[in-house]
């Protein structure tokens, strides 16, 4: 069963073709820059040569034409024909309160994403759109959503209201939602299984540490709560992105500024965080870069992302009462050692003791702890393309199951 994953954003397109039999990933790329003057197309067929050209990209659809043209094509195809792909998985950024798992797209569920849409604006119209030109360019072939929200619908009451008048809950769903769950989840069952345990016995935290970062707290193998919020915006500092600060800075900055609600959204979003901190860059490498230069503003950059990784574990320790598990995942996670040292520098009242040969890895599934460490911590490269492929087999084969038993 070949299945095609697809992760649209608003200007961009992530795909893999997965064999789910044996989950091998049969070719992968992306398209950047969809809808401007010149697009970027990037084809990796496994065991071929990898191909990058640019190319005019109007939109979406256009889009997907040059994937489906690379991977039936002779000279950088892996598949004969469309008619080799048996579903699709898309992952779809917000489900709201909707969806607590992933669902076979039907009329409802695309009613339900454009409810959504308010809730993740940037989002869900870019997710909506692979999904109309995925039925259009592969007409009855089923579509599968794995909504990022949706892991974290198990979080308690108590951890995902504001204490904000309840009537707001009521009217407009303003609740913490959190985002990155497919990563979370995926990660956490790979260190289960790594430490040879039942997940249902275990408390892990999971660190994914990228340009946008998020931890979870995962009891029993249920997300209890995670760092980000109502929006991706809440929590950690992140690449460009300011994460939880005091809400009325906002209206102090729209004042002192004489800024708009779009010009301070834009701040909040895209000239925040350790870029706005460091004026270096949004990419860790750089602003590590520029610290082991003397950049003092890079390194307090570091200094307060690392702060806030820290005290985030400390809060979710609490909010467990306790961890068996630490997990670094995602770009800065699973690549930076520098980083993990740091972070687990300030959690010695833990117990924790780190590795420093174990720590120097990159990109690698292991344990960077002693084995005298009271709390386990590991590199975990997390795999969303793969996460959401086997959520769609599983979907696609409970159809054709029930088809065989009616």
């Amino acid at each position: 069963m070949n299945l095609l994953v697809i992760n649209c954003g608003s200007s961009s397109l992530k795909y893999q073709l997965i064999n789910a039999d044996n989950e091998s990933v049969l070719a992968k790329g992306l398209i950047e820059k969809i809808g401007l003057e010149t697009g970027i197309f990037t084809h990796s067929p496994t065991g071929k040569h990898k191909i990058v050209q640019k190319e005019n990209i109007p939109d979406h659809k256009a889009a997907l034409n040059l994937v489906m043209n690379a991977l039936t094509g002779e000279k950088y195809g892996v598949i004969e024909s469309l008619s080799e792909i048996s579903a699709v998985g898309h992952r779809i950024v917000h489900g709201g309160e909707f969806y607590s798992e992933s669902v076979m797209i039907d009329d409802q569920v695309m009613e339900a994403l454009e409810k959504c849409i308010e809730l993740a604006p940037l989002h869900n119209p870019a997710n909506i759109t692979g999904i109309n030109a995925c039925t259009a360019l592969l007409p009855g072939v089923p579509q599968i959503a794995v909504f990022d929200t949706a892991f974290h619908q198990t979080m308690p009451k108590e951890a995902y209201m504001y204490p904000l008048p309840y009537e707001y809950y009521e009217k407009y769903k303003v609740r913490k939602y959190g985002f990155h769950g497919t990563s979370h989840k995926y990660v956490s069952d790979r260190a289960a299984k790594f430490l040879g345990k039942d997940i249902g016995s275990l408390k892990i935290i999971t660190c994914h540490l990228g340009n946008g970062a998020s931890i979870s707290a995962i009891k029993n193998g249920y997300s209890i709560d995670t760092t980000m919020g109502f929006t991706p915006l809440e929590g950690l500092a992140m690449g460009t992105r300011c994460g939880s600060i005091d809400p009325s800075i906002v209206t102090f900055l729209m004042e002192k500024e004489n800024l708009t609600t779009d010009e301070v959204y834009e701040i909040l979003n895209k000239e925040s965080g350790v870029l706005g901190i460091s004026g270096v860059s949004s990419d860790f490498r750089d602003i590590e870069s520029a610290a082991e230069n003397g950049d003092k503003r890079a390194q307090l950059a570091i200094d307060v992302f690392n702060y806030k990784v820290k005290t985030s574990i400390g809060s979710y320790v609490a909010a467990m009462d306790g961890v068996d598990a630490i997990v670094f995942t995602a770009g800065l996670g699973e690549n930076s050692g520098s980083n993990r040292k740091a972070i687990c520098g300030g959690l010695t009242y833990l117990g924790i003791e780190i590795d420093d040969e174990k720590n120097k890895i990159r990109g690698q599934e292991n344990m960077i702890s002693t084995p005298e460490s009271n709390v386990k911590v590991l590199v975990i490269p997390t795999d969303e393309e793969m996460a959401i492929a086997r959520d769609t087999k599983k979907i696609v084969d409970g159809i054709v199951l029930d088809k065989a038993l009616s």
